[in-house]
């Protein structure tokens, strides 16, 4: 089983936020997922985040071999979290 590490879209039209979440790669963009991991609101405004991580679990995950999509390895690497992963798999 394939595992990645996607966006599946919420929100109403023309005001999208997503989840980032982790599926089986054969699933649909909206269908079912193993775990939440996040969230992403690209037009967020006011007090409300745009952007929420649990590197613990993401972190975990990319240990078990799960594999990002583009647009949230793009979304790690500006956190730093592929780094980290990547400066903890070296240390091994």
């Amino acid at each position: 089983m394939a595992v990645k590490i996607r966006l599946t879209r919420t929100g109403r039209h023309d005001d999208a936020s997503y989840r980032i979440v982790v599926a089986d790669s054969r699933s649909p963009r909206d269908g079912r997922y193993i775990e939440q991991v996040g969230y992403y609101a690209p037009k967020a405004q006011g007090a409300t985040p745009a952007l929420k991580l649990e590197k613990e679990k993401i972190l975990g995950w990319l240990e078990k071999g799960a594999t990002p999509s583009d647009t949230v390895r793009s979304i790690l690497s500006h956190e730093g979290i592929l780094k980290e992963f990547a400066d903890k798999k070296a240390s091994k």
